[in-house]
């Protein structure tokens, strides 16, 4: 069970590579195979799954109903864009290009551990999404950490 956590600042190279932090990496598990799956997130953000957490993943999907027109939407969303990335020698995922220009990545990339996966945001669009929640943060906890 991976269970990803912290925030890190990296660069993205030209190629639109980055580099995982040591920290998150240390939490991938073997059955991985260190390859991430990397898709469209939530709020202009992308999603980075390792192989078996995708997997977990996958199978949920399977389960929603082919007949229901929301559950193909958001099955065609998810994996419309989602694309495998193999750990190359220097620790680099690859973001692919439809990818960054989604979640706007360019030069550098906020990236941020959530326990089953890692999310990569452009920092403005980070910043801007904080900021512009209409909750603070205590007022959350007090609702869901009941």
């Amino acid at each position: 069970m991976s269970s990803f956590k912290g925030s890190y600042m990296y660069s993205v190279d030209d190629k639109g590579r980055v580099s995982l932090p040591a920290k998150l990496r240390k939490y991938v598990s073997t059955e991985a195979n260190d390859t991430f799956v990397v898709t469209r997130g939530f709020e202009q953000c992308l999603f980075v799954y390792p192989l078996d957490e995708w997997n977990k993943l996958e199978s949920s999907l399977r389960g929603l109903s082919a007949n229901d027109p929301e559950s193909r939407r958001f099955i065609r969303a998810t994996l419309e864009f989602a694309q495998e990335s193999q750990l190359d020698t220097q620790q680099r995922i690859s973001i692919p290009p439809e990818l960054r220009v989604y979640a706007d990545i360019q030069n550098e990339v906020r990236i941020i551990g959530t326990l089953d996966k890692i999310e990569l945001w452009n920092p403005k669009t980070y910043e801007e999404y904080k900021l512009d929640q209409p909750e603070s943060y205590e007022k959350i906890a007090a609702k869901i950490m009941q």
